[in-house]
């Protein structure tokens, strides 16, 4: 196994742990945690496709990432808004 497999296959782990833990409600959808996971699935698992391209699989990667890091930025938002 090459390091980029190995690299991409723990985003894959992380991402069914993530998916895991949301389904048996272990994990807030709108919290922190959940999108961060969601966010690092993308940054692993795209680096896995550099070393082997599949388009497809880069573009969903991508949306994944930005919807993720979206997440992120509006955990932040709504923790500042009930801090004010």
């Amino acid at each position: 196994m090459t390091l980029p497999d190995f690299i991409g296959l723990t985003g894959v782990a992380l991402l069914i742990v993530t998916y895991a833990l949301l389904q048996l409600d272990k994990i807030n959808p709108k919290g922190f945690w959940y999108s961060f996971n969601n966010l690092l699935v993308a940054i692993l698992v795209t680096v896995s496709l550099i070393y082997t391209p599949n388009l497809a699989s880069i573009v969903i990667e991508i949306f994944w990432f930005l919807i993720s890091l979206y997440g992120v930025v509006m955990f932040f938002k709504r923790k500042d808004l009930t801090n004010t």
